[in-house]
């Protein structure tokens, strides 16, 4: 039995039966078929972060572009973990699909699609430190895929289907996933700042690259120069990277060496920071109430016409006299 799961897609209108690479099944999708596009008229299509990068570049976006334009957010668990889904036309069609051709990023689409009749889980086995992937048979009212006349492996599938490389891309982000989902309350609720960095670190990609290519960032960890040369100019190098720094950030694994005093020095700015501010809420604080104070003590309407000690008509100092 298993611990815990996390699944592609996220609901599942039936209860799967596990399937393994080796196990068979009837299915085949073309246009010529009687249900062609339907499973596109009815998008419910979750992301990854690799999905992300492969349609920004097809769109010729940058990430903050394809976000707003394509994606909306919504809560992966109870802790409010983001994720994302493609937007859809007020119909429920994905916004990818043509009427008459299909798919118009075929190249490029989302795993979810890719693996469509299947569903891949990613699942840690009670005792077991590594992930296990096993596969799900999705049987919907409107395909008519699994009519067809063709038996074929899951392996052979998802070959044929190229979900090889996004599975290879996005692993380290479902592992981490499947870790915070395993971890449970041991691990605590994610603070919002955390949230804010599993959001930008997994979709916003363009954004994270900032992050870690600034000069405070790069004072605070300790990564050889030609690792930023990479972040730089390669996506993929930068969501290898990210996957690393979100355990470290999000469960304390040591993934990215930071430089020495660089933790000491964060706190100490962050306790000047806390001070600085604590300091300023008091003396607002102490205003509001000798405003008060005054008020009361002159009642309303009344001015306060008591000379300042240190002023008078000609602008001399009375007490210097």
């Amino acid at each position: 039995m298993s611990d815990e799961k996390f699944d592609i897609p996220f609901k599942s209108p039936t209860l799967p039966k596990v399937l393994e690479p080796g196990s068979k099944l009837k299915f085949n999708c073309h246009p010529g078929i009687s249900c062609f596009n339907a499973c596109c008229k009815m998008s419910d299509i979750t992301l990854a972060p690799y999905d992300i990068l492969r349609l920004k570049r097809r769109m010729g976006m940058t990430s903050e572009e394809f976000l707003r334009e394509y994606t909306y957010p919504f809560a992966m668990d109870q802790d409010k973990v983001p994720g994302l889904k493609l937007k859809t036309d007020d119909e429920g069609a994905c916004l990818f699909l043509d009427p008459e051709k299909g798919c118009t990023v075929y190249e490029d689409r989302p795993t979810v699609c890719r693996y469509y009749p299947l569903a891949m889980l990613t699942i840690r086995e009670k005792d077991s430190s590594q992930p296990k992937t096993q596969y799900s048979l999705v049987m919907e009212e409107h395909c008519k895929g699994h009519e067809e006349d063709r038996e074929i492996t899951v392996e052979e599938y998802r070959k044929e289907q190229g979900c090889d490389e996004f599975d290879f891309y996005n692993q380290g982000w479902y592992e981490l996933i499947l870790k915070k989902k395993s971890a449970g309350p041991g691990v605590g609720k994610p603070s919002e700042m955390s949230l804010q960095l599993f959001f930008m670190a997994s979709y916003n990609t363009d954004m994270f690259r900032r992050f870690v290519l600034s000069d405070k960032f790069k004072a605070s960890y300790d990564i050889p120069e030609e690792t930023y040369e990479q972040i730089e100019k390669d996506d993929v190098a930068l969501l290898q990277f990210a996957y690393k720094f979100m355990r470290q950030a999000l469960f304390g694994e040591k993934l990215v060496p930071e430089k020495p005093g660089a933790w000491e020095k964060r706190v100490a700015e962050r306790r000047e920071i806390w001070e600085a501010r604590t300091r300023a809420e008091i003396e607002a604080r102490n205003r509001q109430v000798e405003e008060m104070m005054r008020k009361e003590t002159l009642g309303e309407g009344e001015t306060d016409t008591t000379p300042d000690p240190g002023d008078n008509e000609c602008g001399c100092n009375l007490e210097d006299r």
